[in-house]
Protein backbone atom coordinates (compact mmCIF):
# COMPACT_ATOMS: atom_id res chain seq x y z
CA UNK A 1 0.00 0.00 0.00
CA UNK A 2 1.27 3.49 -0.88
CA UNK A 3 0.55 6.52 1.26
CA UNK A 4 0.11 9.29 -1.33
CA UNK A 5 1.29 12.85 -0.70
CA UNK A 6 -1.44 15.24 0.33
CA UNK A 7 -0.46 17.72 -2.40
CA UNK A 8 1.96 17.89 -5.35
CA UNK A 9 5.55 18.27 -4.18
CA UNK A 10 4.34 17.44 -0.67
CA UNK A 11 5.98 15.12 1.85
CA UNK A 12 7.39 11.90 0.38
CA UNK A 13 5.10 8.89 0.18
CA UNK A 14 6.00 5.61 1.84
CA UNK A 15 5.51 2.22 0.22
CA UNK A 16 5.93 -1.35 1.48
CA UNK A 17 8.25 -2.80 -1.16
CA UNK A 18 8.94 -6.46 -1.84
CA UNK A 19 12.68 -6.76 -2.46
CA UNK A 20 15.03 -9.56 -3.44
CA UNK A 21 17.75 -9.64 -0.79
CA UNK A 22 21.21 -11.19 -0.88
CA UNK A 23 22.14 -11.76 2.78
CA UNK A 24 25.78 -12.63 2.07
CA UNK A 25 28.08 -13.43 -0.84
CA UNK A 26 27.90 -16.94 -2.29
CA UNK A 27 30.87 -19.07 -3.28
CA UNK A 28 29.34 -19.72 -6.70
CA UNK A 29 26.00 -19.15 -8.49
CA UNK A 30 24.62 -22.53 -7.37
CA UNK A 31 25.07 -21.45 -3.74
CA UNK A 32 23.05 -18.24 -4.15
CA UNK A 33 20.25 -18.00 -1.59
CA UNK A 34 18.21 -14.88 -2.36
CA UNK A 35 15.14 -14.19 -0.24
CA UNK A 36 12.24 -11.78 -0.73
CA UNK A 37 11.67 -9.32 2.11
CA UNK A 38 9.21 -6.50 2.71
CA UNK A 39 10.84 -3.15 3.42
CA UNK A 40 9.42 0.34 3.94
CA UNK A 41 10.69 2.65 1.20
CA UNK A 42 10.38 6.37 0.56
CA UNK A 43 12.27 8.83 -1.59
CA UNK A 44 14.73 11.55 -0.62
CA UNK A 45 14.12 15.13 -1.70
CA UNK A 46 16.17 14.73 -4.88
CA UNK A 47 14.68 11.32 -5.79
CA UNK A 48 11.67 9.75 -7.48
CA UNK A 49 9.75 6.78 -6.10
CA UNK A 50 9.19 4.30 -8.93
CA UNK A 51 6.96 1.26 -9.18
CA UNK A 52 9.24 -1.22 -10.96
CA UNK A 53 7.49 -2.97 -13.85
CA UNK A 54 10.58 -4.88 -15.07
CA UNK A 55 14.25 -5.24 -14.08
CA UNK A 56 17.03 -6.97 -15.99
CA UNK A 57 19.51 -9.48 -14.57
CA UNK A 58 23.05 -8.80 -15.82
CA UNK A 59 26.25 -10.86 -15.59
CA UNK A 60 27.60 -8.19 -13.24
CA UNK A 61 24.72 -8.93 -10.85
CA UNK A 62 25.87 -12.54 -10.65
CA UNK A 63 29.53 -11.59 -10.30
CA UNK A 64 28.77 -9.19 -7.47
CA UNK A 65 26.65 -11.82 -5.73
CA UNK A 66 29.53 -14.30 -5.80
CA UNK A 67 32.15 -11.97 -4.36
CA UNK A 68 33.97 -10.99 -7.57
CA UNK A 69 33.46 -7.30 -6.79
CA UNK A 70 35.04 -6.56 -3.41
CA UNK A 71 33.18 -3.25 -3.03
CA UNK A 72 29.74 -4.92 -3.26
CA UNK A 73 27.88 -4.59 0.05
CA UNK A 74 25.79 -7.21 1.87
CA UNK A 75 22.98 -7.54 2.62
CA UNK A 76 21.48 -5.70 -0.35
CA UNK A 77 18.93 -5.80 -3.13
CA UNK A 78 20.69 -6.50 -6.46
CA UNK A 79 19.83 -5.10 -9.88
CA UNK A 80 21.16 -2.28 -12.08
CA UNK A 81 18.54 -1.89 -14.86
CA UNK A 82 14.84 -1.08 -14.55
CA UNK A 83 11.71 0.33 -16.12
CA UNK A 84 8.57 1.46 -14.33
CA UNK A 85 6.06 4.13 -13.36
CA UNK A 86 6.78 7.21 -11.24
CA UNK A 87 4.55 7.16 -8.13
CA UNK A 88 5.98 10.02 -6.13
CA UNK A 89 8.16 13.05 -6.75
CA UNK A 90 7.79 16.45 -8.39
CA UNK A 91 4.31 16.87 -9.86
CA UNK A 92 5.52 16.90 -13.47
CA UNK A 93 7.10 13.44 -13.04
CA UNK A 94 4.20 11.59 -11.42
CA UNK A 95 2.60 9.07 -13.78
CA UNK A 96 5.45 9.00 -16.31
CA UNK A 97 6.83 5.70 -17.60
CA UNK A 98 10.59 5.77 -17.14
CA UNK A 99 13.69 3.58 -17.35
CA UNK A 100 17.27 3.71 -16.19
CA UNK A 101 20.46 1.95 -15.16
CA UNK A 102 23.43 2.50 -12.89
CA UNK A 103 26.92 1.49 -11.90
CA UNK A 104 26.20 1.68 -8.19
CA UNK A 105 22.59 0.49 -7.89
CA UNK A 106 22.51 -3.13 -6.81
CA UNK A 107 26.24 -3.15 -6.09
CA UNK A 108 27.09 -0.45 -3.55
CA UNK A 109 23.47 0.26 -2.58
CA UNK A 110 20.07 -1.37 -2.92
CA UNK A 111 19.03 -1.92 -6.53
CA UNK A 112 16.20 -2.69 -8.89
CA UNK A 113 15.16 -6.29 -8.17
CA UNK A 114 12.15 -5.14 -6.21
CA UNK A 115 8.61 -3.86 -6.61
CA UNK A 116 9.74 -0.28 -5.92
CA UNK A 117 12.87 1.85 -6.28
CA UNK A 118 13.97 5.27 -5.05
CA UNK A 119 16.52 6.88 -7.36
CA UNK A 120 17.80 10.37 -8.17
CA UNK A 121 15.54 12.39 -10.48
CA UNK A 122 18.50 13.25 -12.74
CA UNK A 123 19.17 9.52 -13.24
CA UNK A 124 15.76 8.76 -14.73
CA UNK A 125 14.90 8.83 -18.45
CA UNK A 126 11.41 8.88 -19.93
CA UNK A 127 10.64 5.59 -21.68
CA UNK A 128 10.03 5.81 -25.44
CA UNK A 129 6.37 5.01 -26.10
CA UNK A 130 7.21 2.51 -28.85
CA UNK A 131 8.88 -0.01 -26.53
CA UNK A 132 7.54 -2.08 -23.61
CA UNK A 133 8.72 -1.89 -20.01
CA UNK A 134 10.36 -5.32 -20.36
CA UNK A 135 12.25 -4.14 -23.45
CA UNK A 136 13.23 -0.86 -21.79
CA UNK A 137 14.53 -2.73 -18.72
CA UNK A 138 16.82 -4.72 -21.02
CA UNK A 139 18.46 -1.67 -22.58
CA UNK A 140 20.58 -0.47 -19.66
CA UNK A 141 23.96 -2.08 -19.12
CA UNK A 142 24.67 -3.33 -22.67
CA UNK A 143 23.75 -0.08 -24.43
CA UNK A 144 25.34 2.14 -21.78
CA UNK A 145 28.57 0.14 -22.05
CA UNK A 146 28.60 0.43 -25.84
CA UNK A 147 27.71 4.12 -25.86
CA UNK A 148 30.22 5.01 -23.15
CA UNK A 149 32.90 3.22 -25.19
CA UNK A 150 32.17 5.41 -28.20
CA UNK A 151 31.84 8.55 -26.07
CA UNK A 152 35.34 7.91 -24.73
CA UNK A 153 36.99 6.66 -27.93
CA UNK A 154 35.19 8.99 -30.33
CA UNK A 155 31.85 8.41 -31.99
CA UNK A 156 32.32 6.50 -35.26
CA UNK A 157 31.68 8.51 -38.40
CA UNK A 158 30.22 7.60 -41.78
CA UNK A 159 33.73 7.29 -43.23
CA UNK A 160 34.92 4.85 -40.54
CA UNK A 161 34.94 1.10 -40.03
CA UNK A 162 34.10 -0.48 -36.67
CA UNK A 163 35.19 -4.04 -35.89
CA UNK A 164 33.14 -5.66 -33.10
CA UNK A 165 34.72 -8.66 -31.36
CA UNK A 166 32.01 -10.87 -29.88
CA UNK A 167 29.38 -9.37 -32.12
CA UNK A 168 26.50 -11.59 -30.98
CA UNK A 169 26.86 -10.74 -27.29
CA UNK A 170 24.52 -8.09 -25.93
CA UNK A 171 27.19 -5.37 -25.75
CA UNK A 172 28.40 -6.43 -29.19
CA UNK A 173 24.91 -6.04 -30.65
CA UNK A 174 24.49 -2.66 -28.98
CA UNK A 175 27.86 -1.56 -30.38
CA UNK A 176 26.73 -2.59 -33.89
CA UNK A 177 23.46 -0.71 -33.56
CA UNK A 178 25.04 2.52 -32.37
CA UNK A 179 27.86 2.44 -34.94
CA UNK A 180 25.50 1.75 -37.84
CA UNK A 181 23.06 4.42 -36.55
CA UNK A 182 25.92 6.89 -36.97
CA UNK A 183 26.63 5.64 -40.49
CA UNK A 184 29.79 3.63 -39.86
CA UNK A 185 30.59 0.39 -41.64
CA UNK A 186 30.52 -2.57 -39.27
CA UNK A 187 32.43 -5.87 -39.31
CA UNK A 188 31.65 -8.47 -36.66
CA UNK A 189 33.73 -11.34 -35.29
CA UNK A 190 32.22 -14.63 -34.07
CA UNK A 191 34.00 -17.63 -32.55
CA UNK A 192 32.11 -20.20 -34.63
CA UNK A 193 30.12 -20.20 -37.84
CA UNK A 194 26.96 -18.16 -37.23
CA UNK A 195 25.32 -15.04 -38.69
CA UNK A 196 24.92 -11.75 -36.89
CA UNK A 197 21.79 -12.08 -34.75
CA UNK A 198 20.92 -8.48 -33.89
CA UNK A 199 19.51 -5.34 -35.44
CA UNK A 200 21.67 -3.09 -37.63
CA UNK A 201 21.13 -0.05 -39.82
CA UNK A 202 23.24 -1.50 -42.60
CA UNK A 203 25.14 -4.58 -43.73
CA UNK A 204 27.32 -6.35 -41.14
CA UNK A 205 30.17 -8.44 -42.55
CA UNK A 206 30.90 -11.40 -40.26
CA UNK A 207 34.28 -13.09 -39.74
CA UNK A 208 34.39 -16.60 -38.27
CA UNK A 209 37.51 -16.53 -36.08
CA UNK A 210 37.61 -20.34 -35.89
CA UNK A 211 38.54 -20.66 -39.58
CA UNK A 212 39.78 -17.22 -40.65
CA UNK A 213 42.66 -14.99 -39.57
CA UNK A 214 40.76 -11.96 -38.33
CA UNK A 215 43.35 -9.25 -39.00
CA UNK A 216 44.07 -10.53 -42.53
CA UNK A 217 40.36 -10.56 -43.39
CA UNK A 218 39.81 -7.08 -41.93
CA UNK A 219 42.60 -5.73 -44.13
CA UNK A 220 40.99 -7.41 -47.15
CA UNK A 221 37.58 -5.94 -46.38
CA UNK A 222 38.97 -2.45 -45.85
CA UNK A 223 41.33 -2.27 -48.81
CA UNK A 224 44.36 -2.60 -46.54
CA UNK A 225 43.39 0.28 -44.25
CA UNK A 226 42.27 -1.64 -41.17
CA UNK A 227 39.60 -0.76 -38.62
CA UNK A 228 39.22 2.73 -37.20
CA UNK A 229 37.65 1.33 -34.03
CA UNK A 230 37.81 -2.16 -32.57
CA UNK A 231 35.15 -2.74 -29.92
CA UNK A 232 36.59 -5.73 -28.06
CA UNK A 233 33.81 -7.12 -25.85
CA UNK A 234 35.74 -10.31 -25.06
CA UNK A 235 39.15 -9.05 -23.96
CA UNK A 236 42.46 -10.89 -24.02
CA UNK A 237 41.46 -13.82 -26.32
CA UNK A 238 40.98 -11.29 -29.13
CA UNK A 239 43.51 -8.69 -28.01
CA UNK A 240 46.24 -9.53 -30.52
CA UNK A 241 43.82 -9.89 -33.42
CA UNK A 242 42.29 -6.55 -32.45
CA UNK A 243 45.72 -4.93 -32.21
CA UNK A 244 46.70 -6.18 -35.67
CA UNK A 245 43.36 -5.13 -37.15
CA UNK A 246 43.71 -1.47 -36.19
CA UNK A 247 44.41 1.08 -38.87
CA UNK A 248 46.44 4.26 -38.47
CA UNK A 249 45.20 6.17 -35.38
CA UNK A 250 42.85 3.30 -34.62
CA UNK A 251 41.17 2.96 -31.22
CA UNK A 252 40.55 -0.29 -29.34
CA UNK A 253 37.79 -0.28 -26.71
CA UNK A 254 38.14 -2.88 -23.95
CA UNK A 255 35.39 -3.84 -21.49
CA UNK A 256 36.29 -7.34 -20.24
CA UNK A 257 39.12 -9.75 -19.47
CA UNK A 258 39.57 -13.45 -18.82
CA UNK A 259 43.33 -13.44 -18.23
CA UNK A 260 44.45 -10.05 -16.97
CA UNK A 261 47.90 -9.90 -18.56
CA UNK A 262 48.52 -9.46 -22.30
CA UNK A 263 51.61 -8.66 -24.33
CA UNK A 264 51.73 -6.53 -27.45
CA UNK A 265 54.17 -4.90 -29.81
CA UNK A 266 54.84 -1.42 -28.43
CA UNK A 267 56.57 -0.35 -31.64
CA UNK A 268 53.45 -1.16 -33.67
CA UNK A 269 51.36 0.59 -31.02
CA UNK A 270 53.10 3.95 -31.13
CA UNK A 271 53.92 3.93 -34.83
CA UNK A 272 50.30 3.13 -35.53
CA UNK A 273 49.36 6.03 -33.20
CA UNK A 274 46.83 3.73 -31.56
CA UNK A 275 44.63 4.45 -28.55
CA UNK A 276 43.35 1.91 -26.03
CA UNK A 277 40.25 2.86 -24.08
CA UNK A 278 39.09 0.98 -20.98
CA UNK A 279 35.41 1.09 -20.03
CA UNK A 280 33.96 0.12 -16.65
CA UNK A 281 30.33 1.17 -16.30
CA UNK A 282 30.40 0.11 -12.64
CA UNK A 283 32.28 3.37 -12.12
CA UNK A 284 29.33 5.42 -13.41
CA UNK A 285 26.83 6.80 -10.92
CA UNK A 286 23.10 6.59 -11.57
CA UNK A 287 23.11 10.23 -12.68
CA UNK A 288 26.08 9.74 -15.04
CA UNK A 289 24.40 6.66 -16.48
CA UNK A 290 21.21 8.64 -17.03
CA UNK A 291 23.16 11.15 -19.12
CA UNK A 292 24.37 8.33 -21.37
CA UNK A 293 20.86 6.90 -21.75
CA UNK A 294 19.48 10.31 -22.72
CA UNK A 295 21.89 10.38 -25.66
CA UNK A 296 20.49 7.01 -26.78
CA UNK A 297 16.84 8.02 -26.40
CA UNK A 298 16.40 9.61 -29.86
CA UNK A 299 17.76 6.44 -31.48
CA UNK A 300 15.14 4.27 -29.80
CA UNK A 301 12.38 6.79 -30.50
CA UNK A 302 13.28 6.85 -34.22
CA UNK A 303 13.69 3.06 -34.53
CA UNK A 304 17.37 3.26 -35.49
CA UNK A 305 18.08 1.54 -32.18
CA UNK A 306 15.98 -1.42 -31.14
CA UNK A 307 15.75 -3.10 -27.72
CA UNK A 308 16.63 -6.75 -27.39
CA UNK A 309 13.72 -9.14 -27.93
CA UNK A 310 12.42 -10.45 -24.61
CA UNK A 311 11.43 -14.12 -24.71
CA UNK A 312 8.49 -15.16 -22.49
CA UNK A 313 10.59 -17.97 -21.00
CA UNK A 314 13.24 -15.45 -19.89
CA UNK A 315 10.83 -13.51 -17.63
CA UNK A 316 10.77 -14.51 -13.95
CA UNK A 317 8.84 -13.33 -10.87
CA UNK A 318 10.77 -12.05 -7.86
CA UNK A 319 10.43 -15.31 -5.97
CA UNK A 320 12.27 -17.07 -8.80
CA UNK A 321 15.24 -14.71 -8.68
CA UNK A 322 17.69 -17.58 -8.14
CA UNK A 323 16.51 -19.27 -11.35
CA UNK A 324 16.98 -15.98 -13.20
CA UNK A 325 20.51 -15.61 -11.80
CA UNK A 326 21.39 -19.18 -12.78
CA UNK A 327 20.12 -18.59 -16.32
CA UNK A 328 22.49 -15.62 -16.65
CA UNK A 329 25.35 -17.57 -15.04
CA UNK A 330 24.74 -20.32 -17.58
CA UNK A 331 25.54 -17.87 -20.40
CA UNK A 332 21.96 -17.65 -21.67
CA UNK A 333 21.77 -15.49 -24.78
CA UNK A 334 18.30 -14.32 -23.73
CA UNK A 335 17.93 -10.99 -21.98
CA UNK A 336 16.74 -12.21 -18.57
CA UNK A 337 14.07 -10.08 -16.88
CA UNK A 338 12.48 -10.01 -13.44
CA UNK A 339 8.86 -8.85 -13.51
CA UNK A 340 7.73 -7.79 -10.01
Amino acid sequence: MISAPQQPNGPPATVEARCVRLPAKAVDPAALAPIVERLALSRAANELLIEVKAAAVNPSDVKAATGLMPYAVFPRTPGRDYAGLVLDGPADWIGREVFGSSGDLGIRRDGTHATHLAVETDAVVEKPKNISCEEAAGIGVPFVTAMEGYRRAGMPGSDETVLVMGVNGKVGQAAVQIASWHGARVIGVVRKSEPYEGHANGKVDVIDASVTDVATRVRELTGGKGADIVFNTVGDPYFEAAHKSLGLRGRQILIAAIDRIVSFNILEFYRGQHTYVGIDTLGLSSVATGAVLRELGPGFASGHLKPFPIQPGAIYPLDQAKAAFLAVAGSSRDRVILRP
